[in-house]
């Protein structure tokens, strides 16, 4: 299947999804006969949109057709579609000005970022591109999860180690929750890019290895950069952190994302302890 029908497909299934977790009410619609406030008819979408229902049918059936940004702008509005959303479909019809994947992914860090990382050495703090592989990270990321150096290059993916790594799950509480929660970021930033390798090769390959991650796949859910608090279970105790997310000008498809203490917490002390060094913290 070349990328352009998976691309049709997942517009098709990612508006049948939206479709139906919609509720009723929202856009001013009784309950079914059934009593169910829950999602809305194909016809109901076409009609509020101003499309031909055929069309509407069409567009989720994944059929070879190629609608106007003006009949997804329509259709993301009655779908209550958040910008992410919007976004994601705009990318799969092909309104996205993004360059494929494959075109703008580093391998490597460059010497400046690689200095701001030294500078951060006591906060855990990583850099990826965009297709989530970890390229560097500072001496407290590498304390806090170990295994970052070791695993095998094609498997330092932040997404794989999420969904297949033992050790993550330990760490993390309710990693469940930031698992789903980390692919749907992924989704909404890889948009058409997630049918082109690599990053095509990398769901494939999350897929069969993860029960966890087929189910939320198949969920259909993307978001923005969210879930700014983290805890982490670690064996010096107990980490209440905040991620932020730098996003680099030069070069443009790298970005770093950095973990600070919660101040109401012992976290500051605790990151003293893991690294052995107060670099990033009073």
């Amino acid at each position: 299947m070349n990328s352009e029908t998976q691309r049709r497909r997942a517009l098709g299934e990612f508006l049948k999804a939206c479709r139906r977790r919609l509720a009723r009410d929202d856009v001013g619609l009784p309950p079914t006969r059934g009593g169910s406030d829950a999602g809305l008819r194909r016809e109901e979408v076409a009609v509020l949109s101003g499309v031909s229902v055929t069309w509407y049918v069409w567009l989720e059936q994944g059929r070879r057709t190629q609608p106007s940004r003006s009949v997804l702008d329509a259709l993301a509005r009655t779908l209550r579609m958040s910008a992410a959303e919007h976004s994601y479909v705009l990318s799969l019809a092909g309104y996205s000005d993004t360059p494929p994947l494959a075109e703008r992914t580093s391998s490597t860090v460059p010497t400046h970022v690689r200095r701001l990382l030294d500078m951060l050495g006591g906060l855990p703090a990583y850099v990826a591109s965009t297709d989530w592989q970890l390229l560097g990270w500072t001496d407290a990321y590498a304390a806090l999860y170990p295994a970052v150096a070791t695993v095998p290059e094609a498997d330092r993916n932040l997404l794989w180690l999420m969904f297949t790594d033992h050790s993550v799950r330990e760490l993390c509480a309710d990693w469940e929750l930031v698992g789903r929660c980390l692919l749907a970021e992924f989704r909404a930033e890889a948009g058409a890019g997630l049918f082109e390798p690599p990053t095509s090769d990398l769901v494939e390959r999350l897929i069969r290895a993860s029960p966890t991650f087929l189910a939320a796949w198949e969920e259909h859910d993307l978001a923005g950069f969210t879930h700014p608090e983290r805890l982490i279970h670690h064996p010096v105790g107990d980490l209440h952190l905040e991620r932020h997310r730098l996003r680099f000008s030069n070069p443009a498809d790298l970005h770093m994302v950095i973990f600070t203490p919660v101040q109401s917490t012992a976290t500051c002390a605790l990151l003293r302890e893991m690294t052995a060094a107060g670099d990033g913290c009073a």
